[in-house]
């Protein structure tokens, strides 16, 4: 009796005990992107999942969230809570900073400028080039229909919104001139979607426009996904560097303790592994070795920055995206 009334002792404590226990839960870690990087992190996370497991035993599960870029960081600002933003333009990391989301120094965090690769824009045409697209002059031709995702909710769009302003800058030197020119470019533009893969599909799918106006690493990934015979890439003689930059949202990653794990998932971006990843999928790697061991994908292309030619970023935003501001008047005249 005293033998069995010993054992239910034993077994009520320790039952006590595993409840009282903690049990871990598995931790979790947000990417909030941009529309065409799904791919891109559909490989880094595994891989990199891998190597924190490797590094530190723990099991670590990557989720990514996607769509235009403007419309990531206004739903980061209204509650998605990302661990970590990978974007592709500065300004959509800067409204977190202006809303305590991102610390100010998020730039020097990381080398480049906390940018791990870069892109430019280039046109996708349908095959044969039956339209005789060469550069942006042609995208202002009467009849012809230009496929462009819209500047004010996409990076995608509104870096193809500066390329041609920039072109239209290095013609005339003129801003009146630079003006007529995008408003003409604009007036093609039949449908305006909210982010970069909105805009393929529209292009490749319902078959709407003569060109797509996209980033390199998009258009190289539909010409190879759709069998290379439906479409062209053409490089116009000037384009313009976006360079894609990351940061750890602070906010989130102090309030769920995973600021550690945030911060070696973007340090992984930079890695030899993560640099030949961030290759494959057409990026531009900032790694001299990752870009010699892909030169053969990546040709020269004449570019122009945002901060050598326009006068840096808030210049931009306040000039040509603010309520108000010139792409507004020149929507306003379609």
């Amino acid at each position: 009796m005293h033998t069995r009334r010993t054992t239910l002792i034993s077994a009520a404590l320790l039952a006590l005990v595993t409840v009282a226990l903690p049990v871990r839960a598995q931790t979790t870690l947000l990417n909030v992107s941009y529309d065409v990087s799904r791919e891109l992190y559909k490989d880094i996370n595994p891989a990199f999942a891998a190597h924190w497991k490797t590094q530190s035993g723990e099991t670590l599960t990557l989720n990514q969230s996607h769509g235009g870029s403007s419309k990531q960081a206004g739903a980061v600002i209204g509650g998605l809570e990302a661990d970590v933003v990978t974007m592709n333009q500065s300004p959509d990391i800067d409204i977190l900073v202006k809303n305590s989301l991102v610390s100010a120094d998020w730039r020097k965090r990381l080398p480049n400028d906390a940018t791990p690769y870069t892109t430019t824009t280039v046109f996708l045409v349908r095959k044969g080039n039956p339209k005789a697209i060469k550069d942006w002059s042609d995208l202002t031709r009467a009849g012809l229909q230009v496929i462009v995702p819209n500047p004010k909710t996409s990076g995608n769009g509104r870096y193809t919104y500066l390329a041609a302003w920039g072109y239209a800058l290095n013609k005339a030197n003129d801003e009146a001139a630079a003006k007529d020119f995008v408003s003409k470019l604009f007036a093609n533009v039949p449908v305006l979607d909210g982010g970069g893969r909105g805009a393929t599909t529209t292009f490749t799918q319902r078959g709407i426009g003569d060109v797509l106006v996209t980033f390199e690493n998009e258009a190289v990934l539909l010409d190879k996904e759709l069998g290379g015979d439906q479409f062209d890439i053409v490089y116009p003689s000037l384009s313009i560097e976006a360079a894609a930059p990351v940061a750890v949202v602070d906010k989130v990653v102090d309030k769920r303790a995973t600021r550690r794990q945030a911060e070696a998932y973007l340090q992984y971006l930079y890695s030899a592994e993560g640099q030949d990843i961030i290759a494959r999928h057409h990026f531009r790697p900032r790694s001299e070795a990752a870009l010699k061991n892909y030169a053969k994908q990546f040709p020269p292309v004449n570019t122009f920055t945002v901060e050598a030619k326009l006068g840096g970023w808030d210049a931009v935003q306040k000039t040509h995206f603010a309520d108000g501001g010139i792409y507004d008047q020149i929507v306003t005249r379609r």
